[in-house]
């Protein structure tokens, strides 16, 4: 048996990349929690926050890393579950962009069964690390979600 050796090559991703609808940064809106926001980053960014008046201020910045810088200037004020809470957050967040824009399903689900790797050289939690042995955490955001699209598009 013959196997495409590009299928079985990781995907690389960068959730900076605006460019790329896979990515965080990219400008996909969505409406979730009760607000719309104008990217994944804003939410997720927003999310790490109880206080209503802290999440519409990340919301209302004009790019992702301006919510991001934003969220860092007020790191004490995080809530205090984020850590544990985290990963759901950008995983429901990043399947209500796939679920309003299908354009974003369609690209995830074209990357079949592809491992998808976040390449963020610093990142050692959300991505693969300078070495490679970061836990890779968007891009297992990335594969969950793919997954149950393509459960939901069968058992429809």
């Amino acid at each position: 048996m013959f196997f495409n050796t590009s299928e079985l090559e990781p995907l690389y991703v960068s959730r900076s990349d605006d460019s790329d609808p896979l990515s965080s940064f990219s400008r996909h809106g969505f409406y979730l929690d009760d607000a719309d926001w104008p990217t994944l980053e804003h939410y997720f960014q927003g999310m790490k926050f109880t206080d209503p008046g802290q999440r519409a201020a990340i919301r209302n910045m004009a790019s992702p890393t301006e919510a991001q810088q934003l969220a860092e200037k007020h790191v004490r004020a995080v809530r205090k579950d984020w850590k544990k809470i985290r990963q759901t957050v950008m995983t429901r967040g990043f399947y209500i962009k796939c679920l309003t824009h299908p354009e974003v399903a369609k690209a995830l689900l074209m990357t079949d069964t592809r491992k998808i790797v976040e390449s963020s050289m610093y990142d050692y939690f959300w991505g693969c690390g300078r070495d490679g042995r970061g836990h890779n955490t968007y891009g297992k955001v990335l594969m969950a979600v793919r997954e149950k699209l393509k459960t939901e598009k069968t058992n429809a």
